[in-house]
């Protein structure tokens, strides 16, 4: 009888931890092939405008660069910005915005803004001047919530992609 009772919660069990697994399985590859979703569009774009406010602002024009949300980032990479011959860019990486998207939102946009802005004005004349001081009074004049904190200028990219 003990052992009976104690087949059943078992066979409950491993039936309770296949659906979990399942409809992970299921959640993480519906989320992989499918676009963002309308609120996450939606928060990228408000703080986009409220870049372009702030640029306008601070310094006197603004310009929209294209924002391209990306799965094919190496790693944790939050975001990028690329520029290639005049062309400006910024990649957004898909895979970091479930558990990350508030920090996308509230830091990541303008501080990829930030490069995008340096590039136009063309204050960039070496690798190492992606996260200048020019570039953190940027980010700081664009909203960027962590400006003091970034990645070094390994991760900088001009005039080429990492994937």
């Amino acid at each position: 009888m003990f052992k009976k009772k104690l087949e059943v919660i078992f066979l409950s069990i491993i039936t309770i931890a296949i659906l979990i697994l399942a409809k992970n399985f299921y959640d993480s590859y519906s989320y992989k092939h499918n676009d963002i979703s309308e609120s996450y569009k939606q928060l990228i774009s408000n703080k986009e405008q409220e870049v372009l406010k702030l640029m306008k602002y601070h310094y006197g024009f603004s310009f929209k660069v294209p924002l391209i949300v990306t799965d094919e980032f190496k790693g944790r990479l939050y975001g990028l910005t690329s520029y290639d011959n005049g062309d400006i860019k910024i990649y957004l990486n898909k895979k970091v915005m479930r558990e990350s998207m508030e920090y996308i939102v509230d830091s990541v946009i303008a501080h990829e803004y930030a490069h995008a802005l340096i590039f136009k004005l063309e204050y960039i004349h070496s690798k190492d001047d992606g996260h200048s001081a020019k570039w953190l009074q940027a980010c700081i004049n664009l909203g960027g919530v962590n400006c003091q904190q970034y990645v070094d200028s390994r991760d900088v990219v001009i005039g080429k992609m990492l994937f």
